[in-house]
């Protein structure tokens, strides 16, 4: 599976990947949103995750790669994730620090919300984040997302859940 944008190629990740995502989860300022960063076994079972997803749905969080170099800066894609309570498609995104504010996330985003509509049946697709996370914010909007709802969850942590339609992607496609 590759997906192919101007600038970026979304494919299956691997663990020869392992590097790079380091670079990108166990970094504290990228996942200030998150619990904490994570450590070296936690990225591999990130990976671990991931393939297993392949296989069992034919998705999950790709590798995002710089066509230009063939860098690995991040991922991104689709998974089934409990929100507010209920599993739904969500779309997610971790772009390396220092490649942040260049588009990558909202280009990647946006490919796999088009793979999504267009691979298959979910008729909504989510993204979901802390509050305080305004560029993941921004990312669910720059993809065509809108504000659909705000819970707390056990924790007390407040989240924000943007979303968009199949019906309003068809319709952003005209």
């Amino acid at each position: 599976m590759n997906i192919e944008t101007d600038r970026l190629m979304l494919r299956e990740m691997t663990e020869a990947d392992f590097e790079a995502l380091y670079a990108v989860l166990a970094d504290a300022d990228t996942m200030k949103h998150y619990p904490h960063p994570f450590n070296e076994d936690s990225v591999r079972e990130w990976i671990r995750r991931n393939l297993e997803r392949y296989k069992i749905f034919g998705f999950g969080l790709w590798a995002v790669v710089l066509k230009e170099t063939g860098e690995v800066i991040g991922d991104c894609g689709l998974t089934l994730q409990v929100i507010n309570g209920q599993i739904k498609p969500e779309i997610g995104y971790h772009i390396r620090k220092d490649c942040q504010r260049r588009g990558y996330a909202s280009e990647a985003a946006k490919a796999a919300r088009d793979w999504t509509f267009m691979n298959t049946p979910f008729n909504i697709v989510y993204s979901y984040m802390k509050h305080t996370n305004v560029p993941s914010c921004r990312t669910a909007m720059a993809y065509g997302c809108r504000l659909v709802d705000e819970f707390e969850d056990e924790h007390n942590e407040r989240f924000k859940v943007y979303a968009i339609s199949r019906a309003e992607w068809e319709e952003s496609r005209r």
